[in-house]
């Protein structure tokens, strides 16, 4: 008994210091973002308590819902896009030529700041000289788009980079779960007669389903607080097509200078995307996980 209390008071020890981080890092700033989205508040001056005002305010606000259309429709533009990155890490895993060198190129994104790339695409994107521009142009395309200031498609335009820029960064797991699968089962199916598009649908996705699950989840998550190469590349513009609920936030604190209303905004962002993973971990789970 004695021996089982001292385990349990050793691992109290070593987990302590990184709770006392998580706290410090986490939830103490989650706690002062809930408690300051109860003030009237310019980020400077004297705290005046106002109650839940921010927060209802917030569920009344048009351009929030607005953004958190925004926001979730980056998110269901994410999840289909996992479809690409599954079918590239499938033919990379294949044993094609060239695949190492195909593979170091899908993840050179992720060596770049979201400021770089973002600038980069709003030279991609200049509706007089971009180079997108110019191609639709020798195309024959007599007008086309200013992709950034149409608000019609501004949002289907950043998703572009979005999906360049996190293309490695999925390829690279699903590559790596794709390469643990044992190359018997694969073999096996060869010389039963499977076709290749057989054994990726039958073999390899139900071996990997787990590693999609996560990925699901993250990429959902990932869209609903995304917020820096929006920023650098619209603002939010034109007329807030482009607004998601991180940037939303960030004007409303740095911008105007309301610090509790942003704040609010804040956790009802974090109250949100809580929801949102529960309910996809929910819909992804397996039987037994929900048994469980």
């Amino acid at each position: 008994m004695n021996k089982v209390m001292s385990n349990k008071w050793m691992i109290a020890f070593y987990v302590l210091p990184a709770l006392i981080l998580v706290g410090i890092l986490i939830f103490i700033p989650l706690g002062l973002s809930a408690y300051y989205g109860l003030m009237d508040w310019n980020g400077i001056g004297d705290m005046e308590f106002i109650g839940m005002e921010n927060y209802i305010n917030a569920v009344q606000d048009m351009k929030f819902w607005d953004s958190a259309f925004h926001s979730f429709l980056l998110a269901f533009f994410s999840t289909l896009s996992l479809i690409v990155y599954l079918a590239i890490s499938m033919i990379l895993a294949s044993k094609i030529k060239g695949a190492d060198l195909l593979r170091k190129i899908y993840l050179i994104p992720m060596l770049l700041s979201s400021v770089a790339i973002a600038q980069l695409w709003i030279k991609v994107f200049n509706p007089s000289n971009g180079i997108l521009n110019k191609m639709l142009m020798g195309l024959g395309m007599e007008n086309p788009p200013a992709w950034l200031a149409n608000p019609d498609i501004v949002l289907y335009a950043i998703f572009i980079p979005i999906l360049w820029q996190y293309a490695g960064f999925y390829i690279l797991i699903y590559y790596a779960a794709l390469k643990n699968i044992p190359e018997s089962l694969i073999e096996a199916a060869k010389i039963d007669g499977a076709s290749p598009l057989q054994i990726a649908y039958r073999i390899k996705l139900p071996l990997i389903a787990g590693v999609v699950k996560v990925t699901i989840v993250l990429a959902i998550v990932g869209s609903l607080k995304y917020f820096d190469l929006i920023y650098v590349m619209t603002g939010g513009g034109p007329n807030g097509a482009s607004e998601v609920m991180a940037s939303y936030m960030y004007k409303l604190a740095f911008s105007t200078n309301d610090f509790g209303y942003g704040s609010a905004i804040g956790f009802l962002l974090l109250v949100i995307t809580l929801i949102v993973t529960v309910i996809v971990r929910k819909l992804t789970a397996d039987k037994e996980e929900l048994q469980y």
